[in-house]
């Protein structure tokens, strides 16, 4: 059977420790976005499974455990959900919901205009090696944030893998921007 969202999900959750399982549905509950207490409370990987992709459905459950993997700093399950994912051939970080237009092209001007935290995302797409020092330097130099923020979007032509870097450095220096946008 091919493996779909929820198995996905399934599996990076069993993997998680108690602790930071407990913190995940913490989280989960914390966003006030049609998870209640009820569902998850005390309840393992299976049913917070199930009920996220009934909430979320299959098309944003994987964006929204990234969202929250990467909130409670379980960066390295994030990573590994963003590879079973891949591998899986599922949409993920906005790559291909709609025509195979990824997230950040889909939502490139709300980005544009409204994304803050210029020099935070910049530092990490240096560190990350999406950029070099002088056009992390270009950008600063800019005026606006807007202007910085096209620079960043004409280095992203490289292709899905450096949008993929973006989006997450994105969800967690605009997390209030990019859960608006999904």
């Amino acid at each position: 059977m091919a493996p779909n969202p929820k198995k996905v999900l399934r599996d990076i959750l069993e993997d998680l420790r108690d602790a930071d399982f407990q913190k995940f549905r913490v989280e989960l509950l914390e966003r006030k976005d049609g998870v209640k207490t009820s569902q998850v409370e005390g309840k393992g990987f299976l049913d917070v499974a199930d009920v996220m992709v009934s909430v979320y459905t299959e098309k944003k459950v994987l964006l929204v455990a990234d969202e929250i993997l990467r909130e409670i700093r379980c960066v390295d399950a994030a990573a590994e959900l963003a590879k079973a994912a891949k591998t899986a051939g599922f949409p993920y970080q906005g790559a291909a919901s709609g025509e195979g237009e990824h997230f950040v092209d889909r939502h490139r001007e709300e980005l544009i205009q409204r994304a803050t935290n210029i020099a935070p995302i910049l530092d990490g797409l240096l560190q990350k090696k999406v950029i070099l020092q002088e056009t992390y330097d270009q950008v600063l130099r800019l005026q606006t944030t807007q202007s910085q923020m096209r620079e960043i979007f004409i280095c992203l032509r490289a292709g899905d893998e450096c949008k993929d870097i973006f989006l997450s450095i994105l969800q967690e220096k605009e997390r209030f921007l990019i859960k608006d946008l999904i």
